[in-house]
Formats: C-alpha cells, sequence, structure tokens
C-alpha cells in the first residue's frame, strides 16, 4: 500500500511512519509544513529508506495538496497533521481553526477530487483516515467511559476545532461517499513527544532541577495511550477498519496528574539520583489551574478491539520506565528543541482570546 501521512514528523504521525517502515511493506509519503512541533530528527531511522519519501508542505495549500495525491497516488491517507495543544490554544486560538478546520476542509476536498479520478479497486479500497482526540466529548464525571457513540461535548479551542474536523469528516463520508475512518484517541506519551506536554515537560524540568507544575490540585484524569501501540492501532484502522465507522483507542490506564507527575519522580530517583540525595518530588509545584480544565477523560476501546482485535500491549507502567529511560538517553534530541523552539514555559494562561 502508499501511505500517505500528513503531520508525519510529529510526534504521533512519526510513530506511525516509523512503525510502517520498519514493520510493513508499505510505501510512506510524509506531508508536513514543519511548524514548530514537526521535528525531521524524529524521523532520522528512516531517511535510508527507498519506501520513505518527505515533502515540506502545507495541509491549507490545495495545490500542494492536489499535486502530492496526484503524484504519490496513495491508497490512504493518514490525516494527523494538527495544532494539538489545549494550552496553545487558549492563547492563540485562530491557528488552531485555521490548521484543524481549514486544513481538514482543504485535505478532505483535494482527497475527494483524487478519490473520483481512480478506478475499479483503486477506488473500493481507498481510505481517508481522520486521527482525531477523546477531548471532543467533553469531560467525564468520575465514573463511566466516553464510547463511539458519546454525544460531542468540546471545552477548549482545540477541541471543538478537532471536534468541527471530525464532523466535516463524517459530512464529507455522508454527502460525497468518499471512505473515511475516524479515530479518537486519548492521551499518548512515549519517545519523540514535544517537551511541551505533561510527561517529557516533567522530566526535562526535574532533570533541569526546576518546578514541576501540577493544574489545580493534581486530580484531573487521563487515560494514557503508548504511542507505538496508538501507531499499531491506526495501522489496524486504516487496513482492516469499515468505512465510515469511528474506533476509540485508548490505553486502559487512567492516572491523575499528580498520580503521573509523582511516578516519574520516583522512576529518576532510581535512574537519575539528585545530588544530595533529595527526592525529584520536592520539586514539584502547584499552580493556579488551565482555564476550563476538563476534569476526567477516559476510552472504552472494546468496540476496536470486538471488531479489529487491538487492544494496547505496554502497560502504563512499562512504558512510562521506558519513556523517562529514553529522555535521559536522547538529551541531544530535546536539548535541541529547547534551545531553538521552546523553553518549557507555562502556556495557556490567558482567559480570552
Amino acid at each position: 500500500m502508499r501511505i500517505m501521512v500528513t503531520g508525519g514528523a510529529g510526534f504521533i504521525g512519526s510513530a506511525l511512519v516509523r512503525r510502517l517502515i520498519a514493520h510493513t511493506d508499505h510505501q510512506v509519503l510524509v506531508f508536513d509544513k514543519l511548524t514548530y512541533a514537526g521535528v525531521l530528527s524524529s524521523l532520522e531511522s528512516v531517511d535510508a529508506s527507498d519506501r520513505y519519501r518527505f515533502i515540506r508542505a502545507d495541509i491549507c495549500d490545495p495545490d500542494a495538496v492536489a499535486k502530492a495525491l496526484k503524484d504519490f497516488r496513495p491508497n490512504v491517507v493518514a490525516h494527523l497533521a494538527a495544532e494539538s495543544h489545549v494550552d496553545r490554544s487558549i492563547d492563540g486560538p485562530g491557528e488552531f481553526v485555521q490548521t484543524n478546520l481549514v486544513g481538514t476542509f482543504v485535505m478532505l476536498n483535494q482527497s475527494l477530487g483524487y478519490w473520483r479520478t481512480l478506478q475499479g479497486d483503486e477506488k473500493a479500497d481507498f481510505r481517508f483516515h481522520h486521527i482525531s482526540t477523546d477531548e471532543v466529548f467533553g469531560s467525564l464525571g468520575d465514573h463511566g467511559a466516553f464510547t463511539e457513540t458519546t454525544p460531542y461535548d468540546p471545552r477548549s479551542p482545540y477541541s471543538a476545532s478537532k471536534a468541527g474536523s471530525d464532523h466535516l469528516v463524517r459530512a464529507w463520508g455522508h454527502t460525497y461517499g468518499l471512505p473515511v475512518l475516524i479515530t479518537n484517541c486519548s492521551n499518548n506519551y512515549g519517545p519523540f513527544h514535544f517537551p511541551e506536554k505533561l510527561i517529557p515537560l516533567i522530566i526535562i524540568r526535574a532533570l533541569g532541577g526546576e518546578a514541576l507544575p501540577v493544574y489545580g490540585d493534581g486530580s484531573n484524569v487521563r487515560d494514557w495511550l503508548h504511542v507505538d501501540d496508538h501507531a499499531r492501532a491506526l495501522k489496524t484502522v486504516f487496513e482492516t477498519g469499515r468505512p465510515g465507522e469511528t474506533y476509540n483507542v485508548g490505553g486502559n490506564a487512567e492516572r491523575t496528574n499528580i498520580e503521573v507527575v509523582t511516578t516519574i519522580c520516583k522512576i529518576l530517583d532510581r535512574l537519575r539520583p539528585r545530588t544530595g540525595g533529595k527526592p525529584y518530588a520536592d520539586q514539584i509545584s502547584y499552580v493556579a489551574d488551565r482555564p476550563g480544565h476538563d476534569h476526567r477523560y477516559a476510552i472504552d476501546a472494546s468496540k476496536i478491539t470486538a471488531d479489529l482485535g487491538w487492544t494496547p500491549s505496554v502497560t502504563f507502567e512499562e512504558g512510562i520506565e521506558q519513556t523517562v529511560l529514553w529522555y535521559l538517553e536522547n538529551q541531544a534530541w530535546w536539548q535541541d528543541i529547547l534551545d531553538v523552539r521552546y523553553a518549557t514555559q507555562r502556556l495557556g494562561v490567558a482567559t480570552h482570546g
């Protein structure tokens, strides 16, 4: 198969590309604008493959998208390109509307035009796979989990833009017959995660002897999914999923934010003890909560398990240990980001646009 991956230099996109090159015979085209979160070094391991190619371009550019589709002739468009950080969306929602809504519209429109040129099996087998988030469903109480039929209730500019893009994808499927797939995932973590997100942020700030900011009282709950498990799920869905269907992808690993932070601290105490033996947890600092912070997300992934046979294979205990170790062993990767792009400062403190 020929897989076009938008946002393939990002965290989840690069994990998918590495998996496809390492474990399949598929050809892969990465289509990425290389915004601040697009890191080409995340793809160094696949650079030498003759089944991998890269185009630097913007999903909001219809001509660039049309040309890539025409030249590469993908069987699958795996659409991951998105602005994805809630805090950044609070500070600057316009970029999220442009990339996540307008960009998805352009991808759908150009993919529809391309799909209509296909014949026979090529047309029947084509898939537009839109990768989305569980945040579109809003906030849960202390019990229950999101299913594929949970009503949408987005609360942040980020989740609203992703909810809108999900609706566009379904509309192009229903109205125009484009063979679409949607997956909604829980919080990802693992290697090559951009340092603005909670887990890498805490690891890097801990190593630097800086305060470890925890929003509110740390009781907010997320379901954590290892990025390699997510990449396996995406491959499973676009290879075997049924067009028109939505699949939730979760890690069965609910943790409060403070549990995540203290777990990281304990692992670092073991693997990289502080001078003088003080625990890293001493650096924890409770800060004013994020505006509109959702209390709890949890995914019911039973549909993808029952229909397609996917289950998460990495427990949170295994995955977080591996992740901390990766950041300890790959300082050159994240130090370059800190030096040039992002210095772990607090984002998302604005209360209005």
